[in-house]
């Protein structure tokens, strides 16, 4: 995929969110937690040949403190070697990655907690 149709993927998915992935913004946005600045649905480019580009598109992404938050929910569980090779890629971009559960969201300040105690 190019990059323009990089950036046109990724407004799609900003402009459609899930429930969860609306609560968790609500306190994520704003630098709210701890004065970091997260983005949503931000392209994260791994590999590029010949003006293609090879991509995911975290859920939330923290530049400062180099994260990744995804947020699983049930379709996730038919998923999981997919995502256990994106995770590796990008740890290999030297990117942390935080996996919550959607419904770990009804419990929203021990997600809070977990977010903040993987700040570097």
């Amino acid at each position: 995929m190019h990059y323009l149709e990089l950036k046109e993927l990724a407004s799609r998915f900003r402009n459609s969110p899930t429930s969860e992935e609306k609560k968790l913004w609500s306190y994520l946005k704003g630098r709210q937690l701890a004065g970091r600045k997260f983005l949503r649905q931000h392209p994260v480019v791994y590999q590029t040949n010949r003006g293609e580009c090879f991509f995911f598109i975290p859920d939330f992404y923290c530049d400062q403190e180099k994260l990744v938050i995804e947020l699983d929910g049930g379709v996730h569980n038919s998923r999981l070697e997919k995502d256990k090779h994106r995770d590796e890629i990008l740890k290999s971009l030297d990117l942390n990655i935080i996996r919550i559960r959607n419904a770990d969201l009804s419990d929203i300040e021990v997600v809070l907690n977990k977010i903040q105690r993987s700040f570097r």
